[in-house]
């Protein structure tokens, strides 16, 4: 049965607006992440899943242990409903309020780690919970961009603590801080795992990428094991977490890191289409209706403007997925409203029609449904709820 086929007539019962989670190509590419981190332990990151049946059932799988959650919020709701007993909060967390949860949560507090990357963030915290507060896990960010000239920062903007000497100096502040244990590092090498090194059309840029990223990784192995070996000199280490789904096997090659995180490749967005060495299916999808035929070769479906977060450029829009052939037009895009696209394609289609649609990012189509039908062969076999169907946004 053809894709579309299969697709709609899983689905027939639903009227679309909607969205999917191919539990198939779910499970294949788990398979495959756990296969290209060769052994270690992957960490999964919740921002590219906002679902919690889809995060228990790939954490139910061997080769996936513990959580990167992107909020404090979020954590401390993960760790009251006990989807993992090992939750890393991998973005600073500046909310009073959670805090405040956190030093009241016995359970919490042994299960959730904090990311710091400055004793300005001890700071913070001691004001939300005066001095005297109960032991809090706090996790070290490195930043691990690659800096090949002065002035030149090639990875994304996030911790200030760069070389080993700075790793080592905040490591012995948060040591002798009362109220705070030491327990992981942190180096997300986004400038690797986050860029697709074999862009669709663009060959002479995925030629500066690959050497980019392969400079970059040489550069980075030695920094990151000399900041690691410098902090263990302080503290005994937990973890040390790097990677993230386009970089798995070179992050995994590094002797100094002891897990991988990963979240995107589970759900293959458009994003991640763009990658030499795999290839994640597209796990979900977004369908919407046909509402009007305005002329020859165009269709105009009902809603559809879910933009991607990132740089405003054209690859953040959905992309027409199913049937096959059919493009959004330049001048208009992804609308609130409505979404034109054109092709011959659009000549088959009648008014109610689907067209399936795959979003730009992983986790973020999960702000704008409330629940995911998930889709087995050409049956529904249940429908699960997103964070926001259990009333949760996080930001």
């Amino acid at each position: 049965m053809q894709p579309r086929t299969r697709l709609d007539a899983a689905t027939k019962e639903h009227d679309p607006p909607f969205a999917i989670v191919d539990l198939d190509a779910f499970d294949s590419n788990a398979a495959d992440l756990a296969r290209r981190a060769g052994g270690r332990p992957i960490r999964v990151a919740s921002k590219s899943v906002r679902v919690r049946a889809l995060l228990e059932r790939v954490l139910a799988r061997p080769g996936f242990e513990g959580v990167m959650c992107y909020s404090l919020a979020e954590a401390l709701w993960l760790s009251s409903v006990d989807l993992s007993e090992d939750l890393l909060v991998a973005y600073p967390t500046v909310d009073h309020a959670a805090l405040k949860r956190l030093a009241d949560d016995d359970k919490a507090r042994g299960r959730i780690t904090i990311v710091v990357d400055s004793t300005a963030h001890l700071d913070l915290v001691q004001a939300a919970l005066g001095v005297d507060h109960p032991e809090i896990r706090v996790c070290l960010e490195l930043d691990v961009s690659w800096r090949p000239l002065p002035g030149l920062h090639i990875g994304p903007r996030r911790s200030p603590v760069h070389t080993a000497r700075q790793a080592r100096a905040l490591a012995e502040a948060i040591t002798r801080r009362p109220g705070f244990r030491l327990v992981g590092v942190m180096a997300y090498e986004g400038q690797i795992a986050g860029l697709g090194d074999q862009p669709p059309g663009k060959p002479l840029l995925g030629a500066v990428l690959r050497w980019m990223q392969r400079h970059s990784a040489a550069e980075l192995v030695q920094r990151r094991t000399d900041a690691v070996a410098a902090i263990r000199r302080v503290t005994d280490l937990e973890f040390v977490n790097g990677g993230g789904t386009g970089s798995l096997e070179v992050t995994g090659a590094d002797p100094s890191v002891t897990e991988l995180a990963a979240g995107s490749g589970l759900i293959g967005p458009t994003l991640f289409d763009g990658y030499r060495g795999f290839q994640p299916k597209p796990a979900v999808m977004f369908a919407l209706p046909v509402v009007r035929r305005p002329k020859r070769h165009v269709a105009t479906l009902f809603s559809g403007g879910y933009i991607a977060s990132g740089t405003a450029t054209a690859d953040r829009q959905p992309s027409p997925y199913l049937p096959v052939g059919l493009n959004l037009l330049p001048m208009e895009g992804a609308g609130e409203v409505q979404t034109p696209v054109v092709g011959r394609a659009a000549d088959s289609l009648r008014l109610g029609d689907r067209v399936w649609m795959r979003h730009a990012k992983a986790g973020e189509l999960a702000e704008r449904f409330t629940h995911y039908h998930v889709v087995r062969g050409d049956v529904v076999e249940r429908t699960v709820p997103t964070y926001r169907g259990e009333g949760h946004s996080f930001g």
